[in-house]
């Protein structure tokens, strides 16, 4: 938890640091919700997902203005429009929940993609493409988890709070693919899970 705060510390001031002289809306926006630590992209995506009130997973100009304002989020209108633009590819008039917090991720380095796909194929134990709870059953012993010993979550209570570190906040299956790998606003990624607050502990351990 100390090297987590550490980095989240980090994050934010690397952040704050780069605001002062950044002028790009994208860039400002992606910065402004890193400088909340790593929970400040997927916030302001739990903030879009309240005005879906017909889940279909998408926004109008109106409710990405609201959103925005609602976040805190410091931007001029004319910025936001601009943004808006930038998110709706297809000229709809909406944007897509997914499509917006992929564009909004900062970049991964290769070195970190190859260490999170390792970890993601030992996973794996199909090789599908996909891990269940049942793929990581035969890895991880959730009975050493303190909130399966204290009796607040199930076995697989903890197995689904670990996948969904890591699964759309919009559609949260109980699945982890790899093309949803490690927002880059989570802290932890599947190549350290013991790390990780809501991560079974290792059946090693």
């Amino acid at each position: 938890m100390a090297g987590t705060s550490r980095h989240d510390r980090a994050m934010t001031m690397d952040a704050k640091r780069q605001l002062l002289t950044v002028s790009d809306p994208l860039e400002r926006l992606r910065l402004q919700c890193l400088a909340r630590g790593s929970a400040g992209i997927k916030g302001l995506g739990r903030t879009f997902k309240i005005m879906d009130d017909d889940n279909s997973r998408t926004l109008d100009m109106k409710e990405f203005l609201k959103g925005l304002n609602d976040y805190g989020v410091n931007i001029e209108k004319d910025e936001a429009l601009k943004l808006f633009q930038l998110f709706d590819r297809d000229g709809s008039g909406l944007i897509d929940f997914d499509e917006f917090l992929i564009m909004l991720r900062p970049p991964m380095s290769n070195a970190r993609k190859e260490v999170i796909m390792e970890a993601f194929r030992k996973l794996d134990k199909t090789g599908d493409g996909i891990i269940t709870i049942e793929d990581l059953k035969g890895v991880y012993n959730a009975k050493n988890h303190p909130k399966y010993q204290n009796g607040e979550l199930t076995e697989e209570q903890v197995f689904r709070q670990f996948l969904d570190n890591f699964d759309s906040p919009y559609d949260k299956d109980g699945k982890l693919r790899s093309t949803l790998l490690a927002l880059p606003d989570s802290s932890c990624d599947p190549s350290r899970p013991p790390s990780c607050p809501s991560s079974p502990r290792s059946s090693s351990s």
